[in-house]
């Protein structure tokens, strides 16, 4: 998915390194890592002369030399620079197939994420063609490869390789997983999301009410477009909405003004609803969601979301999921990136404020205490950007950007800086009888 096409170039490439030029030559049996473009590549700019700058993204494993080399196929010769670190290199390619040509030494101050900028003949398109642009497209053959040797490739270097390039090109998703009271029916889940100035990139979810069946928050999905997106998967397991039988469809019950829904697939299928709204970052935004069984088989969920601007209660939508019978579980949120081609960026977003809402009618606060977790690209290691924690009362997740410090999977993170806040103060039966009211409103 957004993928710009580009002419097919007469060279294929990458590049290398990270801080200071050293004059040590690679060991024969010194640790390598081989750093392939298709999953380690993006287009990050413009160059002085109009063309595009494509950057290469790898981690090194601990301090130490590295001992750069470019594996590419060329029709022609061609000279390419590439810089790092406020050094730059040119280099002069010859034409052959699977050259290996050497490109120079350099010292590592610590281990962490290195970046390479890459400048010359059609570098832009490279990092696309050889890049899948959907789960379902398989990792290509890949020729174009930096090689990188040395001592600091020892301990746990990595990069994208044996991995997916599409899902390793969007970068981690990290989560934050709140424990619901034990002994209590939870009803409705109440909470709120900050994205910070400058945090909001083209690809960003911002996933505030996760529970066990769908997931409700607000996303960037152009630079003139967001939303605020609710969605309940199928009970049938399928990633084809089209082939999911009608006895298991969701059911759209009620949606607000100028709310869409649909039908979504690819990660899981099911019901989808979107508001194309202007959410501005800096803003705080409220989120209420309501799960409850109808007493038929079925269950219901239904979601809210207060603005500032506007200062009232949205409807987005109410679906029922059929072949269902819960109430809210699996309280959590989470940040990802769904663009492939912009998972060099880094995101990050507050969440705070949680609160469970029994049938009973008590608000109990669940923000003390949240477990951070992450996505299979995470855990695998082929992406380690990925960091969850609390500041200033609030938790956080940040991902992308390959920044080198991160937050072990698993951390239980705790959220005592303040007192609890105050219960939220809705009135639940105006929001009721509203959804009750659009009923229909298809």
């Amino acid at each position: 998915m957004y993928m710009k096409k580009y002419p097919r170039p007469t060279l294929l490439l990458p590049f290398l390194l990270y801080g200071l030029a050293a004059t040590a030559q690679a060991q024969p049996d010194a640790p390598s890592l081989t750093v392939p473009l298709g999953g380690n590549a993006y287009v990050t700019g413009k160059t002085g002369d109009g063309g595009e700058q494509v950057s290469v993204f790898f981690r090194a494993g601990q301090a130490g030399d590295v001992c750069l080399a470019l594996r590419y196929s060329a029709t022609e010769a061609a000279s390419v620079s590439a810089t790092c670190a406020g050094a730059t290199w040119q280099v002069t390619l010859s034409s052959g197939a699977n050259v290996v040509t050497p490109l120079g030494c350099v010292t590592l101050a610590d281990s962490g994420y290195v970046r390479v900028d890459l400048q010359g003949i059609a570098v832009a398109e490279l990092a696309e063609r050889h890049a899948p642009a959907s789960p379902a497209k398989k990792n290509g053959a890949d020729s174009l490869s930096l090689i990188a040797t040395g001592s600091a490739l020892a301990g746990k270097p990595t990069c994208v390789s044996d991995f997916s390039f599409y899902w390793g090109r969007r970068g981690p998703s990290v989560h934050l997983n709140f424990p619901l009271p034990k002994n209590e029916t939870v009803e409705w889940f109440y909470s709120e999301v900050t994205v910070p100035l400058g945090q909001d990139p083209t690809g960003s979810y911002y996933m505030a009410n996760g529970f066990g069946e769908g997931y409700f928050g607000i996303q960037v999905n152009s630079a003139t477009e967001r939303r605020v997106l609710f969605s309940v998967w199928s009970p049938f397991k399928t990633d084809n909405p089209n082939e999911i039988p009608d006895s298991h469809k969701i059911k759209l019950l009620a949606k607000g003004e100028n709310v869409h829904a649909g039908s979504f697939g690819d990660e899981g299928s099911g019901g989808q609803s979107y508001l194309i709204y202007p959410w501005k970052t800096g803003n705080t935004y409220k989120f209420l969601t309501r799960v409850r069984p109808d007493g038929k088989g079925a269950t219901e969920y239904t979601a809210y979301l207060y603005t500032p601007d506007e200062q009232r209660w949205l409807l987005i939508a109410s679906f029922l999921r059929p072949l269902t019978d819960t109430y809210y579980q699996r309280a959590h949120s989470f940040l990802e990136n769904f663009s492939p081609r912009n998972g060099y960026l880094s995101r990050r977003a507050n969440y705070a404020n949680q609160w469970a809402r029994t049938v009973d009618g008590r608000w109990l606060y669940v923000g003390y205490i949240a477990k951070f977790t992450a996505d299979g690209t995470a855990r695998k290691g082929a992406r380690m950007d990925y960091k969850g924690g609390v500041q200033n009362g609030a938790f956080f997740l940040q991902n992308g950007g390959f920044f080198s410090d991160y937050t072990p999977i698993g951390t239980e993170l705790h959220n005592r800086e303040n007192k609890p806040p105050a219960p939220p103060k809705i009135n639940l039966d105006e929001l009721t009888k509203l959804s009750e009211t659009l009923n229909g409103n298809h």
